[in-house]
């Protein structure tokens, strides 16, 4: 069953402490945004599966988003519908109610990844489209060499590719995603030419994968990263992606028809 924190999050972070920044900093990328609004093409009615505040909701197609954290559900723009009160693993709808189903971000959050996804898979009669990250590629960032337990969790959180496109079933496609320089949507690898940007605490706040570190191991992090940037050393190093207009990380579209 899935654990709920004081304002109805399910999964392992309490977002109800880390999720008041993140309808300022996990802004959608329009170039993402693209992707799963073409994997998704030909729905009509579509649910949102961990909406959180509404990101990569098109308007292309009527969206019902499902969200448990109160927090999240709350920073939902006015424009947006109200997002049910509902955990993955146990989806108010019935079969097939609609054309295809999507999750962004959410997937490593799930107490059952399985139950989850054969929900979504229930409830969708035709695609369904799952943005996650690959654990087996999430240490190659160059963050690894400043904040390695920030992405070790990452790594463990974040479920095995192979488990996501095997409990879909059907015919599946891993689809890697470009991370554009200028990202719009802050996670952890969006900032990989923008490195300053990991010193303002709301943006590390809004990668959920910082709080399970402890505050003074995080604040070790970051003042190694902040020498870094003002000896250069940084630089030195990864430099060359401050110019690199997209990044092929850990960062994966699963389309399953």
């Amino acid at each position: 069953m899935t654990q709920r924190t004081t304002d109805g999050s399910a999964g392992d972070a309490d977002y109800g402490a880390i999720g008041t920044s993140y309808s300022a900093y996990r802004q959608p990328e329009p170039r993402i945004a693209a992707l799963i609004e073409q994997a998704l093409a030909g729905a009509r009615t579509v649910v949102n599966v961990g909406a959180g505040a509404g990101s990569y909701e098109s308007a292309a197609f009527e969206v019902t988003a499902v969200e448990p954290s109160a927090s999240m559900r709350a920073q939902r723009p006015a424009h947006l519908p109200a997002a049910i009160d509902a955990t993955a693993e146990s989806l108010p709808f019935d079969d097939d109610a609609f054309d295809g189903a999507m999750t962004t971000f959410s997937v490593h959050q799930w107490s059952d990844l399985k139950a989850g996804l054969r929900e979504m898979r229930r409830v969708a009669g035709g695609p369904v489209a799952v943005l996650t990250c690959d654990p087996d590629l999430v240490r190659d960032f160059w963050l690894y060499d400043y904040a390695p337990l920030v992405l070790d969790t990452e790594a463990r959180r974040y479920p095995a590719i192979a488990d996501i496109t095997e409990t879909l079933g059907g015919q599946t496609e891993v689809i890697p995603v470009p991370i554009p320089v200028d990202c719009t949507d802050g996670f952890n690898e969006a900032y990989y030419g923008r490195p300053e940007m990991l010193l303002d605490p709301a943006a590390r706040q809004s990668c959920s994968a910082w709080s399970f570190v402890e505050p003074a191991v995080a604040e070790q992090y970051t003042e190694r990263l902040r020498a870094d940037l003002e000896s250069g050393a940084w630089d030195e190093r990864y430099g060359h992606l401050r110019e690199q207009p997209f990044l092929n990380g850990s960062l994966v579209l699963v389309l399953a028809r």
